[in-house]
């Protein structure tokens, strides 16, 4: 493609740069005889039609948000077009390197050099959040290291603007995992304050060479972003309690920028900014350091105060996102939450589980489908992304008996046995197919049953070592987390005995919106939870259209009769 015209006026040069959604090009402006850098979006020769608009729109949005932001340390955007059925963006050259190429080719910065880049970073932050642009990517490859001395910050590619209808979909998480704040994991709204997070993990990264929250995967390091204190950086100096201040898990326990900017001036000079010391937290040793940290003052689900090990808040939901088309949440309870449980202490057994993240990235799934989960763990520029991190489609479960048949007495007509890969068994419509997800090899794995791409959908959760020994509990718990869902109505929560088992049953309502899902408007959901003999929790869920409640109703009447859990 070197030396191509691109829309009769940009000659392309050598590629500078390539990342997961597209690749750099210098280019040379034939119209202006100037140098320019040209960012085409390759991942727009690979999506469908529908994808490609939003893909167009995410490229003008970016073209938008840098073009709001008036910094001598944002990366100037001249101009936004369509070349052979793709967009691309045509930028200011900035002759250099990024802070990542020179962590990768020097191992680490030094702190006070670090310091510089942050305050021109933060300058840069601070210019765009006054324009209502949450840039919503701070990382080292974004962090340009001009020749001439300049720091600037380029790629408003996922860059959020106020007042802007969003151009993600529901649930979409988008961003470089390792730089993710835990707030935005939980599936929270992100502020400025999410950004300055962004940034206190672009600074770790820089002084100590490696990422602070990087595990092996996507989820460990997103489990590890929520549950985990960073590693006190050993080569941070000054910069250290800066760093530490940026980090905290609360948004509203960090910094203000202007604080922060007067701790990164400090540091730049390598005085050990007073101020930042307030914000660093209580580091305890021994074997339970790390889940032990407390973060003092970090607000609950419900807004309460809690002095607990954080840890993350999860609705009920998937533990992987739902695939396009799930109409949404039939209550999957499974997942843990912070804070004590409604049903007392001793109801919850607290523990620190990959399976928990799965569940946060899927929170999405509360309020309808199209849920997809774009997570960028980069090492360089190589990405991780997709809408199925931790699912993994199985094959269908093997269909047995008869039409009408299954233990715990008759089905209607149309209705087959089957046995599912995960060891239970129940009786549904021949035509409903089996998708299975969860964590390889983890405590909880989930399937989901459905006829038509989740407008009538049957849940079911299995984990082995639940957090909750009381279901009644469990459900009040997450009950607190569909608070959020659009006219929510509790219809019953209560305890309830199945098969002589403490069981609780739950149903409640609440409006799908069209923006969420491909099955808008009213929905009614009902979850069966209780605990096995052999402490299994297992969750039946099914949801369906409001006014179709009479046949999901039946329905769910029918699959709990000839339900039988596993037995070996």
């Amino acid at each position: 493609m070197q030396g191509r015209l691109v829309a009769g006026r940009y000659r392309l040069g050598e590629a500078i740069g390539s990342g997961g959604m597209g690749r750099v090009w210098r280019a040379h402006d034939e119209v202006l005889h100037r140098v320019v850098a040209i960012k085409e979006l390759t991942a727009a020769l690979y999506v469908s039609e529908s994808d490609q608009a939003i893909l167009l729109a995410r490229t003008r949005g970016e073209a938008r948000a840098a073009a709001r932001i008036n910094h001598s340390a944002v990366v100037t955007v001249h101009d936004v077009l369509e070349h052979d059925g793709r967009p691309w963006i045509v930028m200011e050259l900035v002759e250099g390197r990024s802070l990542a190429d020179a962590v990768k080719e020097e191992e680490r910065v030094e702190p006070r050099e670090a310091a510089r880049i942050g305050l021109w970073v933060l300058r840069a932050l601070r210019a765009a959040h006054t324009a209502g642009v949450l840039h919503r990517d701070v990382k080292p490859g974004n962090v340009l290291l001009a020749d001439d001395g300049r720091v600037l910050l380029t790629d408003f590619g996922i860059a959020q603007i106020e007042g802007d209808s969003t151009i993600t979909r529901t649930g979409e998480v988008v961003g470089s995992v390792d730089y993710l704040a835990p707030e935005r994991v939980r599936g929270h709204d992100p502020g400025p304050a999410s950004d300055l997070w962004a940034l206190g993990a672009t600074l770790y990264t820089a002084v100590e060479g490696r990422s602070p929250f990087r595990r092996t995967s996507p989820l460990t390091t997103m489990q590890a972003v929520v549950e985990e204190e960073a590693t006190e950086p050993r080569h941070a100096g000054a910069l250290g309690p800066v760093i530490d201040a940026l980090l905290r898990k609360d948004p509203a326990a960090r910094p203000d920028p202007t604080e922060a900017e007067q701790m990164l001036a400090e540091a730049a000079e390598g005085r050990r900014p007073r101020e930042a010391q307030a914000y660093v937290p209580t580091r305890h040793s021994g074997p339970s350091a790390q889940a032990a940290t407390v973060m003092p003052g970090t607000a609950g689900p419900a807004g309460e105060t809690t002095a607990t090990p954080y840890r993350t808040t999860t609705g009920p939901t998937a533990v992987a996102p739902a695939p396009t088309g799930y109409a949404g949440p039939p209550a999957a309870p499974g997942g843990p939450a912070s804070g004590p449980p409604p049903g007392g202490a001793a109801a919850h057994r607290p523990r620190r589980r990959l399976r928990t993240f799965a569940l946060v990235v899927a929170v999405a799934a509360l309020i309808g489908a199209g849920t997809a989960v774009m997570l960028q763990q980069r090492n360089g520029e190589d990405t991780s992304a997709g809408p199925d991190v931790s699912r993994s489609p199985s094959a269908s479960a093997s269909a047995s008996g008869t039409a009408g048949e299954g233990t715990g007495g008759s089905v209607p007509d149309g209705w087959v046995r089957h046995d599912d890969p995960l060891g239970f068994g129940l009786s549904l419509p021949e035509d409903w197919q089996r998708t299975e997800f969860g964590d390889a090899g983890g405590d909880l794995r989930q399937v989901d049953y459905t006829p038509d791409g989740g407008e009538h959908l049957l849940r079911i959760s299995v984990d082995t070592a639940p957090d909750y020994n009381d279901p009644y509990a469990h459900q009040l718990d997450l009950e607190v987390q569909l608070q959020r869902l659009v006219d929510y109505r509790r219809v019953v929560l209560e305890r309830a005995d199945y098969r002589d088992r403490d069981s609780a049953r739950w149903e409640y309502t609440w409006t799908a919106l069209a923006k969420d899902t491909e099955f808008p408007g009213p929905r009614r959901a009902v979850s069966q939870t209780y605990m096995s003999h052999d402490g299994v929790e297992y969750a039946l869920n099914m949801s369906g259209p409001a006014g179709d409640w009479e046949t999901t109703r039946e329905r769910f009447r029918t699959v709990l009769q000839s339900w039988q859990e596993k037995t070996a």
